[in-house]
This record gives C-alpha cells, sequence and structure tokens, in this order.
C-alpha cells in the first residue's frame, strides 16, 4: 500500500513558500530491480525533471531548481528529498525494499540520509498506531512530536534545512492526527452493508451493486488524471487475470468529471481495462463517495457475496498483501 506519511509530505510540500533562488544540482542514482527507466523529481514552482537511465545503468543529471523540499517517483513508489545549491546526490536503492535502502553519498547527503531515516521511523509509527482510539493515538503524536523534533536540533544538518523540517513536521503532525480519526470513521464501515450503486458501465447499460450479489466485489475508486490511481493499472491487470476464474468480480468506477467521459472511454480501450468499468455520476460529489468517507484516491474497497463491507480501505493492487488475503478467501 502506498504510505499515508508519503502522501501527506506531499501534500505538504506543495504548501511550502520555498526560496525563490536558481540552484545548481547534480543528481546521479543507481537502482536495483527498477521498475522504470525514468525517474521524475518534483519540487517548488511545479518543477518537474524527468531523468532517463543512461548506458551505464545510471540516472544522472545536473539541472536548475529552487532551494528546498522536492519528492522524486519512479512511477510507482515516492519519496522526499531536500535540494539546495551546489548539492551533489549519489542515491543508491533497491525497489523490492524500497524506503528501506535508500542512501545517499556525496554534498548534501547528510540532510538526504535524515530524511530517508525519518520516513522509516513515520511508517514505523503509522503501522503501530493505525489500531489506536484517538485518546491513546494523540497521546503518542505528542510524545513523537517531541522526540522528532529534539532529534532534529541536535543533527548537524543545515540550519535552513533545520528551520523547513520544523516547519513540515508540525503540520505533518496536525494532518496524521486528522488522517487518523478519518482513518477511525472509515474502519467504523467495516462489517456493514456496502451502500449501493448504479452507473454507467463502459460495455454498456447500467451496472449495479446488487448485480453483483454472490460474488466477492474488489472496488477500485479512481479517475485518469489521477497518478498514483494510473500506477496501481498494472498490478491490478495482473491480478484479474491471476484470479479470473474465481468468485470475485473487479469493478472500477471513474470519478472523472462528466466533461472528460470520453477521455475515460479511450484510457479504458487504450490500456485495454479489465474487469467491470464504471462512470460515476456527479465526480467527486458522487454520492458513493461520501457514504464511503472518500477524500482522497484511489481508494480499494472490498465486499462479500453478500453484500457486507470487509474492508472499507482494502489493500492497494501493487500491495505483497492482497492477493494473499483475495487467495484466503476464495480458496
Amino acid at each position: 500500500m502506498k504510505k499515508i506519511i508519503c502522501l501527506l509530505l506531499l501534500s505538504i510540500t506543495v504548501s511550502f513558500a520555498q526560496s525563490e533562488k536558481k540552484s545548481t544540482v547534480k543528481f546521479s542514482a543507481k537502482i536495483e530491480n527498477r521498475t522504470s527507466d525514468t525517474l521524475t523529481i518534483y519540487g517548488p514552482s511545479k518543477f518537474k525533471k524527468i531523468i532517463a537511465i543512461n548506458k551505464n545503468g545510471l540516472f544522472e543529471s545536473s539541472f536548475e531548481t529552487n532551494d528546498g523540499l522536492h519528492q522524486f517517483s519512479d512511477g510507482t513508489e515516492s519519496s522526499m528529498m531536500y535540494l539546495k545549491d551546489g548539492d551533489n546526490l549519489f542515491m543508491t536503492m533497491n525497489t523490492e525494499a524500497f524506503d528501506e535502502t535508500i542512501v545517499y553519498k556525496g554534498k548534501g547527503a547528510d540532510e538526504n540520509n535524515f530524511m530517508a531515516q525519518k520516513a522509516l521511523k513515520d511508517e514505523k509509527f503509522e503501522l503501530t498506531t493505525s489500531d489506536k482510539d484517538s485518546d491513546d493515538f494523540n497521546s503518542l503524536i505528542e510524545e513523537k512530536k517531541k522526540v522528532d523534533l529534539e532529534s532534529l536540533e541536535l543533527e548537524k544538518l543545515d540550519n535552513t534545512f533545520k528551520a523547513t523540517m520544523t516547519k513540515m513536521m508540525l503540520q505533518q503532525f496536525l494532518m496524521m492526527q486528522q488522517m487518523h480519526e478519518e482513518n477511525s470513521s472509515i474502519l467504523k464501515l467495516n462489517g456493514t452493508p456496502s451502500p449501493t450503486f448504479a452507473y454507467e458501465n463502459h460495455k454498456g447499460g447500467i451496472t449495479k451493486l446488487e448485480d453483483l450479489r454472490g460474488k466477492y466485489v474488489y472496488i477500485d475508486v479512481w479517475a485518469t488524471w489521477c497518478a498514483p490511481c494510473r500506477a496501481e493499472i498494472p498490478f491490478l491487470k495482473k491480478l484479474e487475470e491471476k484470479l479470473h476464474d474465481k468468485n470475485i468480480a473487479f469493478v472500477s468506477i471513474s470519478i472523472d468529471q462528466e466533461k472528460d467521459k470520453e477521455k475515460w472511454k479511450k484510457m479504458v480501450e487504450q490500456k485495454e481495462l479489465g474487469g467491470i468499468q464504471l462512470f460515476a455520476e456527479a465526480a467527486w460529489d458522487s454520492k458513493l463517495l461520501k457514504e464511503y468517507s472518500i477524500k482522497g484516491i484511489p481508494r480499494f474497497i472490498l465486499i462479500d457475496p453478500d453484500g457486507i463491507i470487509i474492508n472499507a480501505n482494502a489493500d492497494r493492487p501493487s500491495s505483497d498483501s492482497l492477493e494473499k488475503t483475495l487467495n484466503n478467501l476464495l480458496n
């Protein structure tokens, strides 16, 4: 599953006022078991740099950007970076253990290794506190805030980086609390009858949830404009192929706007999307999204043959655990 913390950091990054000074940065990376021949770096002021692999198997580039927080992505996963003028970074990573294997060397490495290690600690915190009630979670987040800020202050790091990280952490902690409250309300849906729907089918006609009664239903709520949604498509297609003869229906519900319906139809055809492809009414204002408390996509939902919600926030197709979960149900 795409990590909640990573999504939080991405949303925080775009809200920061960062340096307008143009800085020159050198970046190279050696990636084992790579999933793509390009890396993309995103940054302030809509900065985007696509780096292609060279004949030596390295992602290597020199470019100008603004000092501050950035994000790199291999198209499947992503991680935060901090870039400043004169940085000369060399990163190594193995995609089979993405966050756990990120190591930086060169000028600027200390700040970026600090961020990589922080991401691991945040992930562990997320995994060990997801089932805590609000009071316990809020107590733990206050403790984490104190420890993290003290740790940052003790490190011998760039002062501007420290100031940026302090601001980011404070916003992050607040957003983690808000997301925990939202997730708690989503979890309450598990074990209850699923809200129904009746949506236009790409193949024609209308498909209702009731039409699928007697089957397990795995729902993907997505949109053509959503990059993380599109990144899950290859994994979803492979899963559908593996389980095509099992008692499960794979349903993809697009929440594109009405004006983009033709774009949705073309993507379904061009990418040869399988399963049941549906188009929701009213995009973000769809009744189903409100009933499932969906405020971000992609969202995956698993429903049993009687229409009861097994998991209102199910694992993504790219996760290691989803196939095992489905096999346990279907065999």
